[in-house]
């Protein structure tokens, strides 16, 4: 009688919460912090997230060794650096050149948004609304209300706030400086990245190549993680292209996640220092399951509503929401942290306060009530 041969092929190795966090903390640069150049840093992170003008001052100072406020600051007078709305339809701070190719990247999705709008947009060319707002910020930086006056004299019947809404979907819009200098202040004025950066945008990158640098900031990662991410969808043709150059892992509910071959993944009882993170902060935001920094019972706690809490993690995890008051420093952890933790905090603290404020930074750091 003939044998039949089975075969069977070995899962693929589990990463537990503990080796995706460090995995992750390590490409976020949180691990330890970095020696790279504030540029160079926000490229890897393929940008941050900007809803504020301040959490990309602070997620630096939390990776970078030695960064001051008026690093990136310069880099954003100088045009090297911008804020644009890109992934998930939120304000970031990329470089010049992600400016111009990560956005028409995302451009889908930024289609997909008007959408939401077409009520209030019947009756609208929208190509030719393009046109006419390029023209407006290109002659002159706008601000939205300066920009939905201008559309509504076109389009009277159309409601306001659309027409400015789909000419920001439309239009690579950047926030020109003074926004979002450090120490600085000005309300949001627009104008093309194209005119703001003196040249033209870029033909957008192949999925491909962008799934690279996500796994690298972030990995490993699934295909719904950096679909999340980016705010576009069916991005499983570009991962299964990438299969032969990639290695692949699951985690606890069998979710496969891809990774580069050589990407670091760092022993899971790495130590992880205390880390004070701004609000809205890329991490908590870039994947689909939170779970490899945010444990089960702390799910939701750092948010109220659509409002985002300043967030601390102890040990890579979170573990409370901080904030400034006049003059202090307050934390306050979701469960007691114990003497030790409670000093290694402290000292995270009075080093990022150093490095946001100088040496005559006049903060306390107190212990707020433990969040339940």
């Amino acid at each position: 009688m003939r044998k039949t041969r089975t075969t069977s092929t070995a899962p693929a190795p589990l990463l537990g919460p503990r080796a995706l966090n460090r995995a992750t903390l390590d490409r976020q640069l949180l691990l330890s912090r970095s020696a790279l150049p504030v540029k160079a840093a926000v490229e890897h992170l393929l940008g941050l997230q900007a809803q504020n003008v301040k959490p990309p001052y602070f997620a630096l100072a939390a990776r970078l060794d030695g960064f001051a406020p008026e690093q990136l600051s310069a880099l954003m007078a100088d045009r090297e650096a911008v804020r644009i709305v890109t992934m998930r339809s939120t304000i970031h701070t990329h470089t010049a050149d992600d400016c111009l190719t990560l956005r028409p990247l995302v451009q889908p999705a930024r289609d997909r948004e008007l959408t939401i709008f077409r009520k209030g947009l019947q009756g609208v060319d929208l190509d030719r609304l393009a046109a006419l707002a390029r023209d407006l910020v290109e002659a002159e930086p706008r601000t939205m209300n300066q920009l939905r006056e201008a559309l509504s004299a076109e389009w009277p019947d159309a409601d306001p706030q659309a027409l400015a809404i789909a000419a920001r979907c439309k239009l690579p819009l950047v926030q020109v400086t003074p926004r979002g200098l450090w120490g600085r202040s000005g309300q949001v004025v627009l104008t093309t990245a194209e005119h703001w950066l003196g040249r033209p945008a870029a033909p957008a990158p192949a999925p491909d190549a962008v799934a690279l640098r996500y796994l690298a900031a972030f990995g490993p990662a699934s295909v719904k993680d950096m679909q999340t991410w980016s705010g576009l969808t069916r991005l499983r043709e570009a991962f299964e292209r990438l299969r032969p150059r990639l290695v692949t892992f699951r985690d606890e509910n069998g979710v496969e996640l891809f990774d580069l071959p050589d990407a670091p993944r760092p022993d899971p009882d790495t130590p992880a220092p205390p880390r004070f993170l701004p609000e809205f902060d890329n991490l908590l935001l870039s994947h689909a399951d939170r779970a490899r920094v945010v444990p089960p019972e702390h799910h939701g706690r750092s948010w109220q509503g659509n409002q985002a809490y300043r967030t601390l993690l102890v040990d890579g995890f979170l573990a409370g929401v901080w904030k400034l008051e006049t003059d202090a420093l307050v934390v306050e952890p979701f469960t007691p942290l114990g003497r030790q933790r409670q000093q290694e905090v402290t000292a995270e603290g009075e080093r990022l306060l150093k490095a946001m404020y100088g040496e005559a930074a006049s903060y306390d750091i107190r212990f707020g009530t433990v969040l339940r």
